[in-house]
């Protein structure tokens, strides 16, 4: 059987010329733009593209603390990696962890003063590059179709 087989005898389906062209634009957006990002904060604040969504994240979070498990997720990272990563934010004054008082079981991370403060002066030049690099760059009609097609494919992705 050749790589082209199908184990239920179906032809494998197969990328048009302007879906493929489309797919390696699209992939070329997702590898390049978390880096552009990436290199604005490391140059202006000194954080990394995840440790100032994490920050973000844990700014908007009621008490300004959220379990440490949760928020793996919101960073689309494994546990360990994030405790590694809030342990060096630990080491800057940042965050800290606590033991969750409603189940001793999970750990909270939270935001302190000096990560609060770091991060909104971190925030105005972020959201500019974000600005210039995204947002400017597109009318409110494709803001809008964007946002509908992240929702599908992420939608789908949740399903599996």
């Amino acid at each position: 059987m050749s790589a082209r087989d199908q184990s239920d005898g179906t032809e494998p389906r197969w990328l048009t010329d302007d879906q493929l062209a489309m797919w390696r634009g699209f992939m070329r957006l997702v590898q390049r733009l978390p880096a552009a990002l990436e290199s604005q904060l490391q140059q202006d604040s000194a954080l990394s593209f995840i440790e100032y969504h994490v920050l973000a994240h844990l700014s908007e979070q009621p008490e300004l603390r959220i379990r440490m498990s949760e928020l793996a997720d919101v960073a689309n990272t494994e546990l360990s990696r994030l405790s590694h990563m809030v342990g060096r934010l630990e080491k800057r004054g940042f965050v800290y962890r606590e033991p969750d008082p409603a189940n001793g079981r999970y750990t909270l991370a939270v935001l302190t003063d000096a990560g609060q403060a770091h991060l909104e002066e971190a925030a105005p030049a972020h959201v500019a590059r974000v600005l210039d690099l995204f947002v400017d760059g597109l009318s409110p009609d494709d803001l809008r179709a964007l946002r509908r097609i992240s929702d599908t494919v992420l939608a789908r992705i949740d399903r599996r």
